[in-house]
């Protein structure tokens, strides 16, 4: 199987490492073009000249990027574009956090020319890509997702079969609500407890060891938010945009979502404050600087 990836961002960059350490013949291309040729350099991949060329000399072809927009172009053009270099029989696959509707819609374009198209989003963060230990959530024909099987495992440990194509980004965009509202409230907790008193690290101490116990208290707020770091890696930006496409999704299925939306609000207010490039652990110091009192030393 040779595999093409396109994007090589914090999550493509480590993932293409795994997808070579697999043993599988792998293809780069970035708009970077220095950046696809140093990764191709570190991990024995073949650095391609356009999107065209990756498609050529691909069976599979990812995309690791932003969203649906970003896909769309990369896959159809305007200009240089996958479908200009795939062949019948190849297959898309969109590893990043897209719309599923817009997914389902680019795979039905697709289909037209012979090309299959599954939706495979991944959670775990840079860590868990850099180890290989990834949850991909994977939407599309079962005999496609068979085929794509040695990739899947090359960059994740569990792989979850969640229904027709657009389903695994659904399955991702909820997922990402969860997340966001788990961190949230457990950083307006801490700056609660802070104000009374209480020590946010012994506060983490006591939530993971009872019922309060979540993602963020387990793996982020010490590591990124008392640290003082906020790299964890996933920008706010992109939380933002995943929660709109959680609000699209109930709007579509007529759900109501009234938590959901105001969660969202709350992360539009904080990426507005911090600006570009945040992080999405820095959603707390934002909560520090609403509450006027910080967890940590800066």
């Amino acid at each position: 199987m040779r595999i093409g990836l396109v994007g090589l961002g914090n999550m493509g960059r480590p993932m293409a490492a795994r997808i070579r350490a697999a043993g599988l013949a792998l293809t780069v291309h970035d708009l970077r073009a220095e950046v696809a040729r140093e990764v191709a350099a570190e991990c024995g991949a073949s650095a391609a000249p356009s999107l065209a060329a990756l498609g050529a000399a691909s069976d599979v072809a990812v995309t690791m990027l932003p969203d649906g927009v970003a896909v769309r172009h990369a896959v159809l053009g305007p200009g240089d574009a996958l479908r200009g270099g795939l062949a019948a029989g190849a297959i898309v696959v969109d590893m990043g956090s897209s719309s599923p509707t817009g997914t389902r819609a680019l795979g039905a374009t697709l289909a037209a020319d012979g090309i299959g198209m599954l939706d495979a989003p991944v959670s775990g963060g840079v860590r868990r890509a850099v180890d290989g230990s990834l949850t991909v959530m994977v939407g599309g024909d079962p005999a496609l997702i068979a085929r794509c099987a040695p990739l899947f495992d090359a960059v994740g440990t569990q792989r979850f079969t969640c229904g027709p194509l657009g389903a695994g980004h659904a399955m991702k965009a909820l997922n990402n609500l969860v997340s966001a509202a788990g961190l949230l409230v457990a950083g307006e907790a801490l700056l609660v407890g802070r104000r009374f008193g209480l020590d946010p690290a012994r506060m983490l101490e006591v939530l993971n060891a009872s019922t309060g116990r979540n993602h963020a208290t387990e793996h982020k707020l010490a590591q990124f938010v008392l640290s003082r770091r906020f790299d964890a890696g996933f920008s706010l930006a992109l939380m933002v945009k995943d929660l709109g496409t959680a609000l699209e999704l109930a709007g579509e299925t007529g759900t109501p979502a009234a938590f959901a939306a105001e969660c969202r609000v709350l992360w539009s207010r904080a990426a507005e404050a911090l600006g570009p490039g945040a992080d999405h652990t820095a959603i707390v110091r934002w909560l520090e600087t609403v509450a006027g009192t910080t967890l940590g030393e800066d």
